[in-house]
């Protein structure tokens, strides 16, 4: 009973690394920049900003006081056309690493990750069927923010979620996470 039980044990940790892994992917290539466009659109975003500066010496209830602050967020997108436009390239760019993504059966597991796969999708989708998105209605306009306040939410929560596990599993990822912060406007790639 004993070995069994460390035996699933271990197939859970090894499977958590795995999807870890391909979220640590996501943040690489799509997740951390989609986060700094969205906070850039986000009118609120000055307000969640000293909430999410995470820092070296974060412990878990500063995480999970800024989870709070996240969840309390009020988030209010105004997307310009350029922004529309310049979204649609974005994610044109990256749409094989995306669509990569959908072939790893271990998302199937982390139901949050998989929900913010699915909004990234969903806009993603949304700006590619539009010829111009920087010419469209004031009612499509609004469609479009409600997308990207979606996107954003999740984003934001996800991103905390890695971030933690970076934290505990590897400072050296997490230092750069750190140094990469989209909240932070003092955020510099160089270590200082």
């Amino acid at each position: 009973l004993v070995l069994h039980r460390l035996l699933v044990y271990r197939e859970k940790y090894t499977r958590q690394r795995k999807i870890n892994m391909v979220i640590g992917s996501f943040f690489s290539e799509v997740g951390t920049e989609l986060l700094r466009r969205t906070t850039a659109l986000d009118a609120e975003a000055a307000a969640l900003a000293p909430a999410l500066r995470v820092r070296a010496d974060w412990t878990e209830r500063r995480f999970r006081e800024a989870r709070r602050a996240a969840g309390e967020h009020v988030c209010r997108i105004g997307a310009g056309p350029d922004d529309l436009v310049s979204l649609k390239f974005f994610f044109c760019e990256r749409r094989a690493f995306l669509l990569g993504l959908l072939g790893s059966p271990n998302l199937l597991e982390h139901e949050s990750f998989t929900e913010l796969l699915w909004a990234v999708f969903h806009l993603a989708d949304e700006l590619a069927h539009r010829d111009d998105p920087g010419r469209i209605s004031g009612t499509d306009r609004s469609h479009l923010e409600n997308d990207l306040r979606r996107v954003h939410l999740l984003l934001v929560g996800q991103w905390l979620d890695y971030l933690q596990h970076l934290r505990h599993e590897y400072a050296h990822l997490f230092s750069l996470a750190v140094r990469l912060n989209p909240f932070d406007p003092e955020a510099s790639v160089e270590v200082r």
